[in-house]
């Protein structure tokens, strides 16, 4: 019977507090819309930047793949965005699977500092721990694309027997925007 009575009891206090719940959130006045905030496009706070389209990168990417199988070098190519993103990546017939990645990494390294990646490679005599930096290679094959001075992409080869041909063809397709 106490079993049965507490039971019965701790239900209404439970009912009576949900009641009250409800009761108190119905007659609460509506909540006031949340202010709107806009930015402003002119202030001083926002930078506008350039970027290559996706089909300029792929002519870039291309131009570099055709300039290398036209020396019969089998070879990958990257275009890297300003902000070190992959735009496009071709794997020519027969490169490498190391020749990718490490392709990626030479367009990142050269929008990095905006530089071609044979000229980084020398500046390791005297820092060398610039090659410890993550996601960088510093080997010659990774060339700048510019846009006023700033740099806007980066073109990276890898695969051919040596950085100077690898810096070549990246050069081709550099070129190729140019056109």
């Amino acid at each position: 019977m106490k079993k049965i009575l507490f039971g019965a009891t701790a239900a209404a206090v439970v009912a009576a507090g949900t009641f009250g719940a409800v009761s108190a959130n119905a007659s609460a006045p509506a909540a006031a819309p949340a202010a709107v905030v806009r930015a402003d496009a002119g202030n001083d706070n926002l930078q506008q930047s350039t970027h290559l389209t996706i089909e300029a990168a792929t002519k870039a990417a291309q131009a570099t793949l055709d300039a290398a199988e036209k020396e019969n070098q089998r070879v990958s190519v990257a275009v890297v965005d300003r902000n070190g993103n992959t735009l496009v990546t071709l794997r020519g017939d027969g490169a490498g699977p190391q020749s990718y990645e490490s392709a990626e990494k030479k367009a990142y390294t050269a929008v990095s500092w905006n530089a071609p990646t044979s000229e980084l490679a020398k500046r390791l005599a005297q820092a060398p721990n610039l090659k410890d930096i993550p996601g960088t290679l510093f080997l010659g094959g990774g060339a700048p694309v510019t846009a006023k001075g700033a740099p806007i992409a980066g073109i990276g080869v890898a695969g051919a027997p040596s950085g100077d041909l690898d810096e070549k063809f990246a050069q081709a397709g550099v070129a190729a925007l140019g056109k």
